[in-house]
């Protein structure tokens, strides 16, 4: 099993900065349109900064489904009706919403201030009272729920941000009811993120021998990302006690850049590769290069 340093052996100060990292900016709102200030779109009063809202939330979700449209069926949202359903890193609330909306008891927790907010005003815009959901802030590797509470758990891109991501998933096994069912997706290995960060941050810096994983640890999203290759992933979970039901890759935003540059790349340069990138190309050698790690699990009866 792979073992990954802390920065300065201090898993701490990396959580700090995992938190801050995500606090800047919130999963999913990269690609919103509207302006946002402070988790709000400036002049949002009245009826036109309701209408602005709306507008920033429904973006957020339809570039989510449209670029990713695996994740309606891997989420299943549907099937939910009734079912205590926790989702572990709730970002800007679009899956969230979803789990609301088809009648899940649902509790939303994340590590930021900011997704807390951002999905409490989403849900208030969409009108569903506050009794059908809970949100707060938590940390992953130490819930503050009961044994044998939910019927499904979700997360998706999220336990592999944090710094002792094994513990997750001892806190996700002991939330989940006996046969209860957890769905998740981590990075994965190797990839076509992977392959455009390692020429970025290795080859074009003189350091070939670099892996993949190393480059993704440092230099994707938050700093101490981690990923998987799919046979160890599987075996990290059986390892917990999770009957693995299901696991594969699939091609994401980033192995396909269908995405906004974040502030970093956004320069002239990495504009022109961007509008070249050739992404009919790529899917043609399939989910292969994939980053997303899709597992779905049981805890056993």
């Amino acid at each position: 099993m792979t073992q990954y340093s802390m920065p300065d052996n201090n898993p701490v100060a990396l959580k700090d900065s995992v938190k801050q990292h995500w606090e800047d900016e919130t999963c999913g709102t990269r690609i919103a349109t509207g302006i946002v200030e402070g988790g709000a779109t400036e002049n949002a009063g009245g009826d036109t900064g309701r209408a602005e809202r709306l507008e920033f939330f429904e973006s957020i979700s339809r570039n989510r489904y449209e670029v990713e449209p695996f994740i309606i069926e891997f989420a299943a949202f549907e099937k939910s009706a009734g079912k205590k359903v926790l989702e572990i890193g709730i970002g800007a609330g679009s899956d969230f919403e979803n789990w609301v909306k088809n009648g899940a008891d649902a509790t939303g927790l994340d590590l930021t201030e900011a997704a807390i907010e951002l999905t409490r005003e989403r849900l208030s815009l969409r009108e569903h009272p506050e009794s059908a959901f809970t949100l707060r802030t938590a940390d992953a590797e130490n819930l503050d729920l009961p044994d044998n509470t939910f019927d499904l758990v979700y997360s998706y891109g999220v336990i592999h941000h944090s710094p002792n991501t094994e513990k997750c998933l001892d806190e996700i096994y002991r939330v989940l009811k006996p046969g209860g069912q957890t769905k998740l997706m981590v990075y994965a290995t190797f990839s076509m993120t992977g392959i455009l960060l390692w020429i970025r941050h290795a080859l074009l810096k003189g350091k070939p021998f670099q892996s993949q994983r190393g480059v993704i640890y440092q230099h994707l999203e938050s700093p101490g990302t981690k990923t998987y290759s799919p046979t160890e992933f599987k075996s990290i979970l059986e390892n917990h006690g999770f009957k693995v039901t299901s696991i594969y890759k699939k091609l994401g935003v980033g192995d396909l850049l269908n995405m906004p540059l974040s502030k970093k790349y956004d320069h002239s340069l990495y504009r022109i590769f961007y509008n070249l990138y050739p992404r009919f190309f790529i899917k043609l050698f399939g989910n292969g290069l994939g980053l997303f790690l899709m597992c779905e699990a049981r805890k056993p009866q």
